[in-house]
């Protein structure tokens, strides 16, 4: 297995002391993309228990990849310095004590805060997966395996995420889906300390704090000003946070351009090929949380099925989204990437489309929808990630590697901000009935549909089933609207990826 070490210019092919470091290397992968989706089908519940508005329940979900992808890059850059196992270790410690806190909130703002530690050091793992995978894997076709298994592993995780959700809420309160870390952190120290070699750049850039800070006060603005455009109209405060957003991005990019070592290569960004895999890894993301958020909520409180029921019909798009992945690998030997990538959007269209134009949901057509779309989304991920990191010189394969987790993050922003906020401010503009004269808006108690049930409850008669219906009706159009949006998006990025990698 090993001869070809002997031989002159070969390379070390991996032995199974390597394989069980990328086994390793996969938990904290897991940790983190569960995280960006787990939430998915605990929502209705922390609406009942917590009663957060429409809008803290966006920031719920969002708040933590924002956080990952405005730190992502910082702390590649601290692990380069001080050491990759170092970080990943410290972050992982950090990881499953922000979700001890996740688990036991006892209000809106408490688990906000917990969310955004768990983004903080969130951001210390993903930079240093591919990092160590690049130092442990040295033959292209070992290492080419071991990319496909990470991106299998982020996306069958982000998939994964409710199912196993539905699951333990079947079982125990919304808590415990944050308490599944716990036991993942347990394991992974050990393992890492026994296992993982630990890498830094010998030479690394200096830290750019300022760059650090102009990266948050991008993100948080702009994606708070896409909320608050559909919960408030064109206010003041609207338009305060895309100034604020948009003057951070234009000082951070003029600063990396301008440093004489930048935190971020922006020369990357002139390869076509780079760039549009860029863009189709984003977009993958933000279609798959998008469709999480909406059909996690449509499955529940418009079906009527169970936390566990509802997951069970997303597994075969759980399952069609891991072995997509691997099948990619495959294909590319006797198909195109820009063909099997340009393919996966469109199913990501035809995913979409099958929600958008059934005329009265049920469980099959949300289960066939995600499973088409789950084809799409597996190939996606594993071709872009693989053509962003051979499309780059070797010298700047870390840079690479960062950027690529932070557009898996700002699509995963991205997904839930534009596509949620289009179905939340659908169903509240549609949402009219008599009882809402009586309640009002108090403690936004008709913002989002589980509070509505939970205020419907209240009605044990026609008006309680009348608000249920109109309710019902307002989400359906929201699904329809925030589905009709995602068809474009998807369409755009299969435009994209057509155009940017005809040399791929």
């Amino acid at each position: 297995m090993h001869a070809a070490k002997d031989r002159p210019g070969a390379v070390q092919r991996a032995r199974p002391r390597d394989w069980a470091a990328l086994a390793v290397l996969m938990l904290p992968v897991l940790m983190v993309s569960v995280d960006n989706t787990v939430l998915s089908f605990a929502l209705p519940a922390i609406s009942i228990d917590l009663k957060p508005t429409g809008t803290q329940l966006l920031w719920i979900v969002d708040l933590y990849a924002i956080m990952l992808a405005g730190l992502l890059i910082a702390m590649g850059s601290i692990g380069d310095r001080f050491g990759r196992r170092r970080l990943l270790l410290i972050g992982t410690v950090g990881f499953g004590a922000a979700s001890l806190v996740a688990a036991y909130s006892r209000s809106p703002e408490m688990l906000l805060v917990a969310r955004a530690l768990q983004g903080v050091f969130g951001a210390t793992l993903m930079p240093s997966t591919l990092s160590l995978i690049r130092n442990v894997f040295h033959d292209p076709r070992d290492r080419r395996l071991a990319i496909a298994s990470w991106a299998a592993m982020f996306s069958g995780g982000a998939a994964l995420g409710p199912v196993l959700g539905g699951w333990l809420l079947g079982h125990a309160s919304w808590g415990s889906v944050f308490l599944i870390n716990v036991p993942i952190v347990v394991v992974l120290v050990p393992l890492a300390l026994a296992l993982l070699p630990e890498s830094r750049d010998p030479s690394p850039n200096p830290l750019d704090p300022f760059a650090i800070v102009l990266s948050l006060t991008t993100m948080l603005p702009l994606v708070f000003g896409i909320k608050n455009l559909a919960e408030h109209g064109l206010s003041d405060l609207t338009l305060t946070a895309f100034a604020v957003g948009i003057v951070s991005a234009w000082a951070l990019v003029h600063r990396l351009r301008t440093s004489p070592s930048p935190m971020i290569d922006l020369s990357l960004f002139a390869n076509r090929v780079f760039s549009g895999a860029i863009v189709a890894n984003l977009l993958s993301l933000m279609g798959l949380t998008g469709f999480l958020f909406l059909g996690a909520q449509l499955l529940q409180l418009v079906l009527g099925l169970s936390a566990m029921d509802a997951a069970l019909v997303l597994l075969p798009g759980l399952v069609a989204t891991v072995l997509a992945g691997f099948v990619a690998v495959k294909l590319v030997s006797v198909v195109s990437v820009r063909v099997l990538v340009t393919a996966s959007f469109a199913a990501s269209a035809v995913g979409y489309a099958i929600t958008a134009f059934t005329e009265v949901p049920s469980v099959m057509s949300v289960a066939v929808a995600f499973a088409v779309m789950g084809v799409g989304i597996g190939m996606a991920e594993t071709l872009t990630n693989d053509l962003m990191l051979s499309s780059v010189p070797s010298s700047k394969a870390g840079a690479a590697s960062a950027i690529s987790e932070t557009a898996y993050e700002i699509g995963a922003v991205l997904g839930t901000a534009v596509l949620g906020t289009v179905l939340t401010s659908t169903y509240r503009s549609h949402l009219t009935y008599p009882a809402m004269l009586q309640w009002g808006e108090r403690q936004g108690a008709f913002e989002t549909l589980g509070g509505t049930v939970e205020v419907a409850k209240f009605y044990p008669n026609e008006v309680g089933d009348g608000l249920l219906e109109s309710a019902r009706t307002a989400f359906d159009l929201g699904v329809q609207h925030t589905s009709a949006v995602a068809i474009v998006i998807a369409l755009l990025a299969a435009l994209v990826s057509w155009r940017t990698l005809k040399h791929a």
